[in-house]
């Protein structure tokens, strides 16, 4: 299952924000095809941007591909796994609006200091972004280097950028942050559940279980009936564990086979169930997430069958021990060891 995110609106989207430029002031190409100061660097690429189904991006021989499968768009070495709409939404809008402002250099040799180099060099620092139709047809196709931040009031940012199969290099006006690292590209967020609707958490772990119930936002530890003294705040971390939960990486395929750390089930006041799975992976957690109840199908579809990989420190609030739980005593003084 995956989450459906609005294609439609993400194009309708970059097609107004291009429209601002492709009808503003700035010249035509000339009749010979050359491009021209001032012009769009892609003037009709807002409209065909209907078409796009797949976004390339390479980086030092390694290329990143994020793949359209009907409203989304998913990283297709995370099996599909969505990405950030708002950040395609950047990249394609960017390429929309990138007006050419002035020639630079086209001598192969200085083509590094603008980072427009080939983006196959293992030691370049320039990205090439292909967008390609669902026949596999380039839309647009562009190297993108150094970029220019400019901190004055009304002025554009600028960006080295320079054309494949073009020898000359062009400093461009506009806003363009190309990343080639998938893990800055994933839909992070899993799932947000208040604290204060937790009704109760169950925990199997090690052999034993532990069952803590909810009241008003704060959790009562009721199995093992006999335990010491607790830290409130520990317990509190625990209901507010799938508060703004989100992930590192996403791993696709079956569940792992080993490394099985414990599973716990929270249970909210309106009857939604998460089932929670925690996995050890050499030193990372896993958790995989199976959601019941009340309300779940929308949440089951979007993170049922994919396997998270989430900050290590969460796996003492989703499935915590009793040791996890309990009062640490206090640390005792230091002595010198020195004797009079």
């Amino acid at each position: 299952m995956r989450p459906r995110t609005g294609f439609g609106l993400l194009v309708a989207g970059i097609v107004v924000a291009g429209a601002g430029w492709y009808f503003g002031p700035g010249q035509l190409p000339s009749a010979s095809g050359q491009v021209a100061t001032g012009q769009l660097m892609f003037p009709d690429l807002a409209a065909r941007l209907q078409d796009a189904a797949e976004v390339d991006i390479v980086h030092q021989g390694k290329t990143l591909v994020i793949r359209r499968d009907g409203n989304v768009w998913g990283l297709a070495d995370r099996g599909g796994y969505p990405v950030e709409t708002e950040k395609l939404r950047g990249v394609l809008t960017g390429l929309t609006e990138l007006r050419l402002a002035e020639p630079r250099t086209s001598d192969p040799a200085n083509y590094s200091r603008l980072g427009v180099e080939d983006p196959e060099s293992k030691t370049g620092s320039a990205d090439l972004v292909k967008v390609m139709d669902r026949s596999g047809k380039p839309i647009a196709t562009l190297i993108v280097g150094h970029r220019r931040v400019l901190t004055r009031g009304n002025v554009p940012d600028e960006v080295y950028v320079r054309r494949p199969d073009e020898a000359q290099s062009w400093l461009a006006y506009g806003s363009l942050s190309v990343d080639a690292d998938p893990q800055l590209w994933l839909a992070r967020d899993i799932m947000n559940v208040d604290h204060g609707q937790i009704a109760q958490v169950t925990v199997d772990r090690d052999g034993a279980k532990l069952v803590l119930d909810g009241k008003d936002g704060k959790l009562t530890l009721t199995e093992p009936a006999q335990h010491g003294p607790l830290d409130n705040y520990k317990l509190d971390e625990v209901a507010s564990a799938l508060e703004q939960l989100t992930c590192d990486d996403v791993h696709p395929g079956p569940a792992p086979t080993s490394g099985a750390v414990g599973d716990s089930v929270f249970t909210t006041t309106d009857g939604l169930r998460v089932a929670v799975h925690l996995f050890h992976q050499d030193k990372n957690l896993l958790a995989r997430f199976d959601v019941s109840g009340k309300g779940a199908e929308k949440l089951q579809q979007r993170i049922g069958g994919w396997t998270y990989q989430i900050g290590s420190w969460k796996e003492s609030e989703l499935a915590p021990t009793l040791a996890d739980l309990e009062q640490k005593p206090p640390a005792k003084p230091a002595t010198s060891g020195a004797t009079e």
